[in-house]
């Protein structure tokens, strides 16, 4: 059993699309609000913390709301075009509003966004699990974030390209939606959602009729006619919980860490982006890499392993009182570790639920990731405010210890590979 390489890029597409909006988000929607409507660091920092909170709700929702439907273009297809296409007409408004400095305008069309940009995220996700066998979807899915992270250096390339001081965002918006369309456009040419479904369908029922009695992935997985098991909740609860764990220490160090290089090293404005790009890289070169680790080892042990090098990445970080090149070393360990998290965490997920339900609890990750999202920087922030800007290190590592202490506990949601015949087989690997 081989993953579809080409087929998974084409599913990516959404999910490069999502993350173009997102980086964008991030950057540009903070400028606006200081530049051109003059708010304060605390009424920004609520604002940008809206979508985290919109999350919460539009994610579960949406993604369960999508398994029920079936139209002729599929289940997950329709929220991916009607998101998309509200998303982008609702942004070409933003920069309009911001230059006419119409405040009430500028919070309705990004509320209009958000909430369009929320309703097809978790669809979008799930369509690489349903399009995937349960044994590939760690390579799946490294080829995903692979995608996203494309979309978040496209977007930075045309921020640093078509935002000038001193002029306005409307190119920079237009670049964006325009890339987004595209990506929609073609996967709606490449991937036909509900014939590739009916296929998988069938290659997994073969798969399933010739190995009789015998779970080929390793996994434990419900049955479409069956509850899930109290035993596999209980991991199901567990990973739950350590996705929310693993999140509260990460995002602590990537809000904080450029006001962190300013209080505790010293370093000038912008001083930060030297090792952030560094943990990017080194994630984005170790995606496939990982999943293919995952399919030999297992997705348990990768993410312990990812763990392990985060809890070791946020323990020396804690350890230098000034900046050091080694602290690039370090974050490189970080962003490595993340993506052996990243990768494995969401199809560990999915493996645990009904085929039918997988919307819906890719919504659920998304509830725990995006949490943790909107509490950390709150009780981080109070830390580095009240007590010592030196609690953040310490503070992710006892976060990120605490994962690696439910993680262990987990013990359904991985997939091992199925077992050669022959010796000489093992050494065979994907075209």
């Amino acid at each position: 059993m081989k993953l579809n390489y080409k087929r998974t890029f084409f599913v990516g597409l959404a999910f490069m699309s999502i993350c173009c909006f997102w980086q964008l988000y991030d950057n540009i929607i903070p400028l606006m609000l200081k530049n051109t409507f003059h708010l304060g660091e605390t009424v920004t920092g609520v604002l940008m913390a809206l979508d985290n909170v919109l999350a919460l709700f539009l994610l579960p929702l949406f993604g369960s709301f999508s398994d029920k439907v079936d139209t002729p273009l599929g289940k997950r297809t329709p929220f991916i075009v009607g998101g998309t296409l509200v998303a982008v007409i609702s942004m070409t408004f933003i920069p309009i509003a911001t230059k006419a400095a119409s405040m009430i305008l500028f919070l309705v069309f990004l509320g209009i966004v958000l909430i369009a940009m929320g309703s097809y995220r978790s669809p979008a996700v799930a369509l690489m699990p349903d399009l995937t066998p349960k044994p590939l979807r760690s390579k799946a899915n490294a080829v995903i974030n692979l995608m996203g992270a494309v979309g978040g250096v496209y977007t930075l390339v045309m921020i640093k390209l078509l935002v000038k001081k001193g002029t306005d965002y409307q190119a920079v918006f237009l670049s964006v939606s325009a890339i987004m369309v595209v990506a929609v456009i073609f996967l709606l040419i490449t991937v036909r959602e509900k014939k590739l479904t009916a296929t998988i369908d069938l290659e997994a029922g073969a798969v399933h009729s010739n190995q009789p009695n015998k779970d080929i992935t390793g996994s434990t997985s419900v049955d479409e006619d069956e509850k899930m098991p109290a035993e596999v909740r209980r991991s199901f609860i567990l990973l739950l919980a350590s996705i929310f764990l693993w999140f509260t220490a990460y995002n602590a160090i990537t809000t904080a860490y450029s006001r962190y290089v300013e209080q505790v090293w010293h370093l000038g404005e912008g001083g930060f982006a030297d090792s952030l790009l560094i943990a990017t890289i080194a994630a984005i070169v170790s995606y496939i890499p990982i999943g293919i680790i995952a399919s030999l080892f297992g997705r348990k042990k990768t993410i312990i392993a990812g763990i392990l090098m985060m809890t070791a990445s946020y323990f020396c970080g804690a350890l230098f009182t000034e900046y050091s090149s080694w602290i690039n070393v370090v974050f490189a360990f970080t962003g490595i570790g993340w993506a052996a998290i990243n990768v494995n965490s969401y199809p560990m997920v999915v493996e645990m639920c009904k085929g039918s339900d997988i919307g819906k609890y890719t919504g659920l990750y998304y509830t725990f990731s995006m949490s943790a999202q909107i509490l950390t920087p709150i009780v981080s922030g109070a830390l580095l405010e009240y007590v010592s800007y030196r609690t953040l290190f310490p503070y992710a590592v006892v976060f990120s210890i605490a994962s690696l202490c439910t993680m262990i506990f987990v013990m359904h949601g991985d997939s091992r590979p199925m077992r050669k015949k022959d010796l000489i087989e093992n050494f065979d690997t994907p075209d």
